[in-house]
């Protein structure tokens, strides 16, 4: 397995620019953020996997897999690696995972501020739905109160490398540990010609 840091160039490592990629971190991370950064700098398709899974009334989508099967089927895409049913898929597809593993005061902050402000504002997510009031749900079981799942699982991803290394030993793995190494790899990062 190829593992690369924020100051590899990943282009040369891999021989050509990516084109099937998946970012990967814990609830807060901000994986749809760098996976859109990632997807504008190179030209590539976004797609926001929580819009395939989630379906009116937070209920999932029967047609989820299927979604991610005509996704992943695609020449060029950048994905979000989340939700158990897809990530083998995903990993079956990707050449390169992006692992945001950032501290987990960071991830936090960020859940936290992101979850009130959706709660707050009523901001639409994804098929209508929108955030509970954040009092309302504390005392829900951690996988319907997104702060307490984050809180949960923020170690979930500390062997990813070991088990991407078993699993997937021919996808790159780009590992970056804050935000000012995720700026500097994306900087790395080639532009489509009409950027």
């Amino acid at each position: 397995m190829l593992l690369l840091g924020p100051d590899d160039d990943v282009v040369a490592h891999l021989g050509h620019t990516p084109r099937r990629i998946t970012v990967a971190g814990v609830s807060g991370s901000g994986k749809t953020t760098l996976a859109g950064r990632i997807a504008q700098r190179l030209g590539v398709p976004h797609t926001d996997i929580d819009g395939l899974h989630h379906g009116p009334g937070w209920v999932p989508r029967p047609e989820f897999l299927d979604d991610v099967r005509a996704l992943l089927a695609q020449d060029a895409f950048v994905v979000e690696w989340q939700f158990s049913a897809a990530r083998p898929l995903i990993l079956a597809r990707v050449e390169l995972l992006v692992w945001l593993d950032l501290p987990t005061r960071v991830t936090m902050r960020q859940v936290v501020g992101r979850t009130v402000r959706r709660s707050v504002r009523r901001e639409v997510l994804w098929n209508g739905n929108t955030e509970p009031p954040v009092w309302r749900s504390v005392f829900q079981p951690p996988e319907e109160n997104i702060i307490r799942w984050a809180w949960v699982t923020r170690h979930k991803y500390r062997d990813l490398s070991d088990r991407l290394a078993a699993e997937a030993p021919d996808v790159a793995l780009v590992r970056l540990r804050s935000r000012r190494e995720v700026d500097r790899w994306v900087r790395r990062l080639p532009t489509r010609p009409d950027a």
